[in-house]
């Protein structure tokens, strides 16, 4: 499975991080619209990702829900039937949220940047550093720390849970 080092940080302005962050990027920033959806999973995660042209993606993840940087496995599989197969995996396991956001993405060397504005929540950041198979989690971890740095992302910023999880406690 592949995996990254993950950080996720509330933040008040937004497009003044994007503002920051853009001089690191690689490439120009990009704009999505994204319509997740979770569904009961003993294992981790699963949600059906959706987006605007009728595509998406189903995502299975692995990760702590613990402050600061840490360890994801993933799998994502794409799908040119996200309707169908959102019905389908209703009808097998149940959905335990849906998650609306709006998704500014930069990628600074190998770290994916999302500044997210989710509906009902707010605004955050998410950095996610990619490895390779054997490397070390010190090397993305170190990672994640510097760039927090470079944006002024705080250990305080810092939260523990998927914005899933985050809904449901509003609730």
């Amino acid at each position: 499975m592949a995996r990254n080092i993950e950080i996720k940080a509330r933040v008040d302005n937004l497009q003044a991080l994007i503002d920051l962050a853009s001089p690191l990027a690689n490439s120009l920033a990009v704009d999505l619209e994204q319509d997740d959806t979770f569904f009961s999973c003993e294992n981790g995660r699963l949600k059906l990702r959706t987006f605007p042209d009728g595509t998406g993606e189903l995502i299975f993840y692995q990760r702590s829900d613990i402050q600061g940087p840490k360890e994801s496995y993933y799998v994502l599989t794409p799908t040119s039937a996200p309707d169908s197969l959102r019905l389908a995996l209703t009808q097998a396991y149940g959905q335990v949220g849906r998650v609306r956001k709006q998704r500014t993405l930069l990628i600074v060397g190998r770290t994916r940047m999302h500044f997210d504005r989710v509906e009902e929540l707010g605004s955050f950041l998410e950095l996610e550093v990619v490895l390779l198979d054997d490397e070390p989690l010190e090397n993305g971890v170190n990672e994640a720390h510097l760039l927090m740095h470079k944006l002024g992302i705080c250990e305080a910023d810092l939260i523990e849970q998927a914005y899933v999880d985050l809904l449901q406690h509003n609730a």
